[in-house]
């Protein structure tokens, strides 16, 4: 049913210490707090399967609004020239953002104000993925699971996956999860600074000797807080004792991993 879908997708999210996501689809039926679902967008499926993508691409009134569109799914010919029909036809030059780009070329990355990329669906799909390495000097680079159908729950094994091809440095790893893409999407978010939006993530280090390490450790069991817009979504049962104004009745007691975690609502 969709609203299990939808709701697993927020909490498969807010269990890896996800606090925003965008979703390349029909917006959500139920809106919820627990993180931000980003839907100030339009969603084209793509090229060789989107209805009427041209009118949707060239609808003078979201002339201003990102529009979101696989493009280059695959590794043949063909899907490189995908990419270039579709930037043909952006008559009004919106501002695209393509996802997965696995046969897109540097010229082409031009034309697009960033591409989303999906390692390990990549991988799982096409054994193949999108040549980061060369693109990042053209567009920006943001990070990207697609679908559970096409790669793990845990987007910690994604960014693990991503770290192995060494097409990113850590840093642009980083960035393409916080600051790239609280700019592509033009959100108040991204970063610890003033007059952004409090999102914060707190994790125990398995004794790594550095920050990247520790970071590209995590996973969900090592969280200890996620504080979403200034509100606890999840939370580690050790700090119960030190969160007192905390109703546990509130939350729900999952365990992961041998670890026990108090998430906001009816899990």
């Amino acid at each position: 049913p969709v609203h299990l879908r939808e709701a697993w997708g927020i909490y498969k999210n807010l269990l890896c210490g996800v606090t925003t996501v965008v979703n390349h689809g029909e917006k959500i039926k139920k809106p919820t707090n627990l993180i931000t679902v980003h839907e100030d967008r339009q969603s084209i499926h793509s090229v060789q399967f989107g209805k009427k993508w041209k009118l949707s691409l060239n609808n003078p009134l979201k002339k201003n609004v990102a529009a979101a569109i696989h493009t280059g799914e695959g590794t043949t010919a063909s899907a490189n020239r995908e990419i270039d029909t579709l930037s043909k036809w952006n008559l009004l030059k919106r501002p695209i953002i393509g996802i997965h780009g696995v046969a897109m070329s540097t010229k082409q990355a031009k034309e697009f104000r960033a591409l989303i990329w999906c390692p390990e669906s990549n991988y799982f799909m096409l054994d193949q993925t999108a040549q980061v390495n060369l693109l990042k000097a053209h567009t920006a680079i943001l990070f990207g699971t697609d679908s559970t159908l096409t790669g793990n729950w845990n987007i910690w094994e994604h960014i693990r996956l991503a770290r192995k091809t060494g097409y990113l440095t850590d840093q642009e790893i980083f960035d393409s999860l916080t600051t790239n893409a609280a700019l592509a999407w033009k959100l108040q978010s991204g970063a610890i600074a003033q007059y952004k939006q409090a999102d914060l993530v707190i994790a125990r280090n398995k004794n790594a000797t550095s920050v990247p390490d520790a970071f590209f450790s995590i996973g969900p069991e090592d969280l200890l807080l996620v504080l979403h817009n200034g509100h606890i979504s999840l939370f580690d049962e050790e700090l119960l004792p030190q969160l007192k104004n905390i109703d546990p009745g509130d939350y729900s007691r999952v365990s992961i991993q041998g670890a026990f975690k108090y998430v906001a609502g009816d899990v």
